[in-house]
């Protein structure tokens, strides 16, 4: 299949919706009610596919004490806000969450529905396509709207949803197509899509959704709930200076990455420590620190890669800071691509020489 903006003459256009409008989403909440952050990204990037359809943004919140928040959710791009508002439904649990939206989709037949790949997401995502017999395309990292042509067929599909995802050892992205079925379905990561900044002045409906809850959908029991605490606190989506460190470092360098990081917060400017994929499996650093598609997405004003090559599934991770300063002493690997300044060198000298400066109170160029 191949992208079209005019129709090949001998070939016709299908269309399988059916009758199928909007875009809807489901907004994870915690156990308080109120949406999680991945609610609000996944809600920023369903209204710019709304918005190029022509069509409304709806999504479905489900849990408990969740009314106090539902406004929030229009004012950062919702049209329509269906909730579920029930106590047994406090904690993330399969089955019901499967069901109550499986009848959703049944009763307004969504155009698209997305979900956010969080954990629960993906446990319930992939049950509910199966459901309604549709495809799910998993953990994607963009989405986009366009028309397609099976010049096999003869055929052209008008306006069809783009699913794109890593693939390859995420070394390559595919574009993943489902126009014959519909809700076009997926799962979006975490962390890559950027919320609108909220609108109070937005206007939207709300709609108190009453499914058939049954009890044989809490045929499992929620015993007991027990979070993890821990010591370190890495802020990377908070941090306006990111200094990140790749397997070129190597174990005996994060220290000196540490020291850097700490410096610059003594100067009283908020920095926080990243590190590549490659990094963290070769046991460097926590995973806490991972920055990429497989870590966490990041937009800080400064972003500092230190030994780090530049593969895709990191870039997609960090192209979006404002600015990025690269430090390699391979002149070709593909972060200098990437890079406003680049630096060829081994950290080992010039790291220390960027950390005297702060030391003598060197101010980074933030908003």
């Amino acid at each position: 299949m191949s992208e079209t903006n005019e129709i090949p003459e001998g070939f016709r256009i299908e269309d399988h919706r059916e009758g199928a409008q909007g875009v809807f989403t489901w907004s994870q909440v915690n156990d308080e009610g109120e949406p999680l952050d991945v609610a609000y990204e996944l809600l920023g990037e369903a209204r710019k596919l709304a918005d190029k359809l022509g069509t409304f943004l709806a999504t479905i919140v489900i849990g408990y004490n969740v009314k106090n928040h539902l406004e929030k959710l229009i004012h950062h791009g919702a049209d329509k806000v269906f909730f579920v508002d029930d106590k047994r439904l406090q904690y993330p649990q399969v089955l019901p969450f499967t069901s109550i939206i499986e009848e959703l989709i049944k009763q307004e037949k969504p155009e698209i529905f997305l979900f956010s790949a969080t954990t629960f997401g993906r446990e319930i995502a992939p049950r509910v396509a199966a459901r309604i017999d549709v495809g799910l395309s998993a953990d994607c990292t963009a989405f986009e709207i366009g028309d397609y042509v099976n010049r096999r067929n003869k055929v052209v599909f008008k306006n069809v949803l783009r699913m794109i995802r890593p693939s390859f050892g995420e070394t390559k992205l595919a574009t993943i197509l489902g126009p014959w079925k519909f809700p076009q379905m997926a799962t979006g990561r975490p962390g890559i899509f950027k919320p609108l900044p909220p609108d109070p002045s937005r206007k939207g409906e709300t709609i108190e959704f009453t499914p058939t809850i049954t009890d044989d959908l809490f045929k499992v029991k929620l015993v007991h709930t027990e979070k993890e605490q821990s010591d370190e606190i890495v802020d990377l989506k908070g941090a306006k200076i990111i200094v990140s460190g790749g397997k070129g470092v190597g174990a005996e360098g994060f220290p000196l990455l540490r020291e850097l990081v700490e410096a610059i917060r003594a100067n009283g400017q908020k920095a926080e420590l990243g590190a590549s994929r490659a990094a963290v499996e070769h046991g460097y650093i926590s995973s806490k620190h991972q920055v990429g598609q497989t870590g966490t997405t990041v937009r800080p004003d400064i972003y500092i890669a230190i030994g780090i090559s530049g593969a895709i599934q990191h870039i997609a991770g960090m192209k979006e800071s404002k600015i990025i300063i690269a430090i390699n002493k391979d002149r070709e690997a593909k972060i200098f691509n990437y890079a406003n300044y680049g630096i060829v060198g081994d950290y080992r000298d010039v790291v220390p020489i960027l950390l005297e400066k702060v030391k003598q109170g060197y101010l980074f160029p933030i908003e």
